[in-house]
């Protein structure tokens, strides 16, 4: 691990200025993947700002607007408060079962939705429910829609020293997650979480399975239509020493009939 400066702001104005004048200093939430890349030599940021305790990260509210009703969800909300949140279970069963299936006890107790979502690792859970569902990320700066925030493989449209605040979730009609874990880390080998919206168009969610989270858009029009899914082809299979890319792509079918067959009535 290299050198670095801990600091702790006590307010998130604090944080910002922190970070505006030190361009290599990181944000510090749960840290289940900072501290790691720190102790592997992956990272070497000036300094690591704490974010974690910050009142204004940690909010989980429902919102009731005139035309829809959503979730806001602080940045350093924890996965086991998500997992545990009696409104939430009641709105979005889907998420908190997610957020209880993430990684172990320990990460679930220290990882944050807002590491989760700016890390945009492959394999997270998250980045599907933001995708399914519609989701919006707020920052210090800006909002921005799922669809545009993730952009590949560890990769998002979060800009230097940009801090995410929150993550909004319009509530869905009906909402499932299924994924097949890894026996050891926890993480998708593949999850599909499917959404159905007011509106009544579908949209399915895939993670685990190619080099970033993607709609699986043939998948959502063929729930729609009624017609039988097809099989996922994409030219970006993510392969390693745990399965090549045809057996992610199976899983993502299997996952998809499971997360349809949660979904209350059926579809």
């Amino acid at each position: 691990m290299y050198a670095f400066q801990y600091r702790r702001p006590s307010s998130v104005e604090e944080a910002l200025e922190l970070a505006a004048a030190d361009e290599e200093a990181k944000y510090l939430a749960g840290g289940m993947t900072l501290i790691p890349a720190l102790k592997h030599r992956l990272s070497s940021p000036s300094q690591l700002i704490d974010v974690a305790r910050l009142a204004h990260l940690q909010r989980c509210e429902r919102i009731d607007g005139d035309t829809q009703t959503l979730w806001r969800i602080g940045a350093a909300v924890r996965h086991a408060e998500v997992a545990a949140h009696p409104g939430l279970a009641q709105d979005l069963p889907a998420l908190t079962a997610l957020a209880a299936g993430i990684g172990d006890p320990q990460v679930r107790a220290r990882g944050t939705i807002g590491g989760s979502v700016a890390n945009n690792d492959p394999a997270a859970d998250y980045p599907s429910a933001l995708l399914a569902l519609n989701a919006v990320v707020i920052t210090n700066r800006r909002r921005l829609g799922a669809q545009d925030f993730f952009q590949g493989m560890f990769s998002t449209a979060l800009e230097d020293q940009e801090m995410i605040f929150a993550v909004e979730f319009p509530i869905p009609k009906r909402a499932a997650y299924a994924k097949f874990p890894h026996p050891a880390t926890g993480y998708a080998m593949a999850g599909v979480f499917v959404a159905q919206h007011l509106a009544g168009d579908w949209r399915v969610a895939v993670t685990g399975v190619g080099a970033g989270v993607f709609r699986w858009v043939a998948a959502e029009e063929a729930i729609a239509a009624g017609d039988p899914v097809p099989a996922l082809e994409r030219d970006d299979l993510m392969e390693d020493m745990h399965a090549p890319g045809s057996y992610r792509a199976h899983l993502a079918s299997v996952m998809l009939a499971k997360a349809r067959g949660e979904l209350a009535g059926g579809v």
